[in-house]
């Protein structure tokens, strides 16, 4: 595909498409993954594909766009912000260090940072659908925690992006750079349990 400022057509088979290179760059990544075997996994021919995505950057950031909500949208589903702050939080940091961790997690970070300087916007779109996604969520819940008395934050946004690179410690860094392909479980614990106490040793009520 060719690299440039093209502009992404939606139409009837525009998810088919998506899903069809989610697959494919999960399976690849972003480098190996190819015109024809996204084409293939799509079921469409190469010519459809070029109609929606001239440029396979535009395709990475609209699969990256819909896998992070799709992540989002899971995580948020299995956790009740009913429960108590240590609870919701415990669940909420178990959900981002797994999002850190996997996968697709490395590869969209990685990808945006080497090529963030290239593609004129793929920066801003990842922070967008990625750690400012996930912030809002979090600040709606700080708004319920604290008309229930339960924490005490001055600002939200600050508190929200605290906790998550708290859920990045050790574990991130050491994966991002190939220090430690594998983290056990018991690492994972260990970064979830010490981010909730920490954040909670300053905003718990």
């Amino acid at each position: 595909m060719p690299d440039g400022t093209q502009t992404v057509r939606r139409g009837r088979k525009f998810d088919q498409v998506v899903e069809g290179a989610r697959q494919v760059f999960l399976s690849d990544g972003f480098e190996r993954a190819s015109v024809d075997d996204i084409a293939r996994e799509a079921g469409v021919s190469k010519a459809t594909l070029y109609s929606y995505f001239p440029d396979k950057k535009l395709l990475f950031v609209e699969v990256m766009k819909a896998e992070c909500e799709r992540l989002a949208d899971n995580a948020m589903q299995d956790i009740d912000f009913g429960h108590p702050p240590q609870v919701v939080l415990t669940q909420v940091a178990r959900t981002l260090v797994d999002v850190f961790l996997s996968e697709f997690g490395q590869q969209t970070f990685r990808m945006s940072i080497a090529e963030s300087r290239n593609f004129d916007g793929l920066g801003p779109r990842y922070y967008e659908c990625g750690p400012e996604l996930v912030a809002s969520i979090l600040i709606d819940y700080f708004v319920k925690a604290e008309a229930k008395g339960e924490l005490e934050i001055e600002d939200k946004e600050l508190a929200a992006h605290q906790l998550c690179e708290l859920c990045k410690a050790m574990v991130f860094p050491r994966k991002i750079l190939h220090v430690e392909e594998n983290v056990s479980d018991a690492q994972k614990a260990r970064v979830v349990d010490g981010a909730v106490a920490m954040f909670l040793a300053r905003y718990a009520v």
